[in-house]
């Protein structure tokens, strides 16, 4: 069983927008487009998102990376 300490704590919405230097709407949006994958907790459906994934957003010069579908 693994340790609770070895489990990365997840970034909140507002944590994201703050990293990426965006609105907090904007993440909502990638999030509810799935441009940028959340994960969903509670019944409220609060948003969190791994650090790996929001790393993965940005391309090798650290600019969005464009995918496919995407405005921004």
């Amino acid at each position: 069983m693994a340790e609770h300490n070895d489990i990365d704590p997840m970034l909140t919405t507002s944590e994201v927008a703050r990293i990426l230097n965006v609105h907090i709407n904007t993440v909502r949006r990638w999030s509810n487009q799935g441009i940028l994958k959340a994960y969903r907790l509670g019944f409220r459906g609060d948003r969190r998102f791994r650090r790996e994934d929001v790393a993965s957003f940005f391309s090798e010069d650290g600019k969005f990376r464009k995918r496919r579908g995407s405005s921004f």
